[in-house]
């Protein structure tokens, strides 16, 4: 006999159980839909009643009252018998507000409530993971400015480069936030309602119902627009607004994704590096192995996430690409799998961003000791720069640098000595440097340009301005897992 106490007999969605926000979860949850269905029939019957249609004041006071009595189980056993969910929420209410049974969804097709709902939940989780965006910009941002000025190797095709700052890497993070920031704000801005099109986008059950009156079926639009928040309307719809508009939506959200996806990968390398690592709490354990590991874990789950936001971007192209005329059902039931866990994705992707950025540590005598094994190798035309000033000749010093990069080089790589590229140089009289002037020469701080000043001004530009303009949103988000 088994003993599983408390474990749920069926599949736990993890993005929901373990990763995303609350806040997230509930703007997609059953509870939040209905509500929303609920206050759209509100307004369209509102509006209605304002433009001269015969809705009782009794009727919309009853909706009012009983807007939030919703009976999930209820609703459940109306759709089982009904074979329609939006039909078994018109059923319900109508059952908890009997005043307004008569014209709830009058005039209306289903897509009145689901394809506006979902315009609506596009907006609040738009919204929301702009907060999170802008939160982990602050994080970052303070790191930028607390590291400026240290040194650091930098790498290209991940090996060794000129040096950098810890500072101005940062802000190559912060900068591709910063687009998907003015992404993000277009999306918002420019995000529109469906509005009362009827079942082809016709309208022509609001122009029977105003007797012809095309003017009283736009007013209807915009009221209902209004009243739910919305200043702009798709200007012409089928039964439902263009599926484009989802891949819009979740394409942005695919460019945070990338984004985070190259500051998690960075990471990552740079743990290997041991030079910076992802914050790792007391009693955390790295492996069930071996105990002295550190894997970074968070970063890796960010990939993860990433990743399948990313991928996810394919389902609501395709859905745009395969819609038949002026609609067809093949899309929702992968709409309802789609969009919510692209955004329930991207939301646990960004507080693992925040988490981590808010708690890296940076190893600086590590930092140090990888910038002092190569910077010899880098410095050596400014080296051999100050040698021709003091009157030595380019073309043989050249010559003398080449053959000593090689032997240090050598001892390095083939015997695992430390590179002692700068004492050969020092001991060769054709220089004429001293030991003191080749160790002032290979100062890390000389060899990393304008980086400290680039942060400076990218932070002041840049980053200042948006925190100022979002510092309602600032916000320290909470880690679930």
């Amino acid at each position: 006999m088994s003993d599983r106490r408390g474990a749920p007999e069926s599949y736990q969605n993890p993005l929901v159980e373990r990763y995303a926000s609350r806040e997230m979860s509930r703007i997609f949850s059953p509870a939040h839909k209905f509500s929303t269905w609920r206050r759209l029939w509100l307004a369209l019957a509102e509006a209605q009643h304002e433009l001269g249609l015969e809705i009782p004041e009794s009727a919309l006071r009853a909706m009012r009252e009983r807007l939030d009595v919703i009976d999930l189980d209820r609703a459940a056993e109306l759709e089982r018998r009904l074979r329609h969910d939006v039909m078994a929420h018109v059923h319900h209410f109508g059952e908890v507000a009997p005043e307004a049974r008569a014209i709830i969804h009058l005039g209306a097709t289903s897509a009145y409530v689901t394809d506006n709902t979902e315009l609506i939940q596009h907006r609040e989780a738009l919204e929301l993971v702009r907060r999170r965006v802008v939160s982990v910009i602050a994080a970052l941002a303070g790191f930028a400015r607390r590291y400026r000025d240290l040194p650091t190797l930098g790498y290209t095709h991940f090996q060794p480069a000129q040096p950098t700052t810890v500072g101005k890497r940062a802000t190559l993070w912060i900068q591709d936030l910063l687009l998907d920031l003015e992404e993000l704000e277009h999306r918002i801005s420019t995000l529109r309602f469906r509005g009362i099109r009827g079942t082809t986008g016709t309208e022509a059950s609001f122009l029977e119902l105003f007797e012809g009156d095309h003017e009283k079926v736009r007013a209807l639009n915009r009221r209902v627009a209004e009243k739910m928040g919305f200043d702009r309307l798709y200007a012409v719809t089928g039964q439902t607004y263009t599926r484009k508009s989802d891949y819009a939506f979740l394409s942005t959200l695919a460019g945070i994704a990338a984004s985070a996806s190259k500051f998690a990968n960075d990471i990552r390398l740079l743990q290997h590096l041991k030079e910076i690592e992802e914050p790792f709490e007391t009693e955390q354990i790295g492996s069930s192995a071996m105990a002295y590991k550190r894997n970074p874990m968070r970063t890796e789950r960010m990939n993860a996430l990433a990743r399948h936001v990313i991928v996810l971007t394919m389902d609501p192209a395709f859905t745009a690409a395969t819609q038949w005329l002026e609609r067809t059902l093949d899309d929702s039931a992968n709409r309802r799998i789609a969009i919510p866990e692209a955004y329930l994705a991207t939301d646990a992707t960004l507080l693992l961003w925040h988490n981590v950025s808010a708690g890296l540590v940076v190893r600086r005598h590590v930092i140090r000791r990888h910038l002092e094994e190569e910077l010899p190798f880098m410095a050596t035309e400014a080296i051999l720069m100050q040698a021709v000033r003091r009157g030595g000749d380019r073309q043989e010093l050249h010559e003398r640098i080449r053959r000593h990069s090689v032997a240090a080089a050598e001892r390095v790589k083939e015997e695992g000595l430390e590179n002692d590229l700068a004492a050969r140089i020092a001991a060769d009289e054709a220089f004429g440097l001293t030991a003191d002037t080749v160790a002032e020469i290979l100062d890390p701080a000389r060899h990393v340009g304008r980086a400290p000043e680039q942060v400076d001004v990218f932070l002041a530009e840049e980053v200042a301005p948006v925190l100022e303009r979002y510092a309602a949103e600032s916000e320290v988000p909470e880690l679930r897992a």
